[in-house]
């Protein structure tokens, strides 16, 4: 089917914004222009792209399919003209990395400062979100490459996939509540007596240790479940439990705080980087891989 391309632009403009007069705005064309863009768009199609009412713009759901094959187009459309801007130097140009709040303050500052010292003109735009979520990112072609514990469930094919930094995960608590435990060895299932303080299902850290309980079939039953590795330390050390964390975000905390040992030792897992198979990378990008 022969659509014209800036149809799509149209339409991938007011899919994201969920606004047509916010759509007039970013592609300078009058707010009718928009309308009537959409509405050829639909008659070639023959379905409705958008709920429309006075209020508020929706995406049917054949407009949502339509957006997750057109997003990654725009993207990919965007990173070849910034690449061809860029004409093979390291003097300008952007490099878009997707990583968890967590490996972004205690891994990748230094890397940033770096990076930042050598190629001032390469702006740096960092989203942060979890693990799992950023592989979402790479998948649209929202960044260019991502930060991530591994393994990853959502990691399929088309990734390449590099491991940087191996890394143990520890169950942390507070000596002042807890003390009676620093020199005392712990099964998994003697851990279940304690409340637990874990990071929400949405992430590999809770695939990892749900799994691991599993495996010796037990089940675990969190007492608390956040978005921060920081906010479970803080908790940790007010008394309200045990907390499962990556062991290099605790060393500053180890006056305060104790890792619990345990009668097993908890298997090992990895920071990646990783980039689509499909998508070119920038020479920013593979300069700042390069770091690692």
């Amino acid at each position: 089917m022969d659509i014209n391309y800036e149809l799509y632009k149209v339409f991938y403009h007011v899919a994201v914004s969920l606004s047509f007069s916010e759509a007039s705005k970013k592609l300078y064309i009058s707010q009718s222009a928009v309308s009537q863009s959409i509405k050829v768009l639909e008659k070639k199609l023959n379905q409705t792209l958008f709920f429309r009412s006075t209020k508020k713009v929706q995406l049917t759901p054949e407009g949502e399919i339509l957006l997750r094959h057109v997003e990654p187009a725009m993207n990919l459309i965007r990173r070849g003209e910034a690449q061809v801007l860029e004409a093979n130097t390291l003097n300008g140009g952007q490099i878009h990395i997707g990583a968890s709040d967590t490996i972004c303050r205690y891994f990748l500052v230094p890397y940033l400062s770096r990076f930042h010292k050598e190629y001032p003109n390469i702006h740096i735009k960092v989203t942060n979100q979890t693990s799992i979520k950023c592989v979402d990112l790479l998948k649209s072609g929202s960044v260019d490459l991502i930060f991530t514990n591994y393994p990853n469930s959502r990691l399929e094919h088309g990734f390449h996939i590099r491991n940087i930094k191996k890394f143990h995960d520890c169950f942390i608590a507070s000596r002042k509540h807890y003390g009676e435990l620093e020199h005392r060895a712990l099964s998994l299932k003697e851990l279940l007596d304690y409340p637990i303080l874990m990071l929400g299902r949405n992430s590999t850290t809770s695939e990892f240790v749900h799994s691991m309980f599993q495996q010796h079939q037990l089940d675990l039953v969190p007492e608390i479940e956040l978005s921060s590795n920081d906010l479970l330390l803080d908790l940790a050390n007010i008394g309200l439990g045990i907390a499962f964390v990556p062991d290099f975000c605790v060393t500053q905390r180890l006056h305060e705080l104790f890792a619990i040992e345990l009668k097993s030792e908890l298997p090992s897992r990895q920071l990646a980087v990783v980039h689509s198979d499909q998508m070119p990378v920038s020479n920013a990008a593979r300069q700042f891989m390069n770091y690692f």
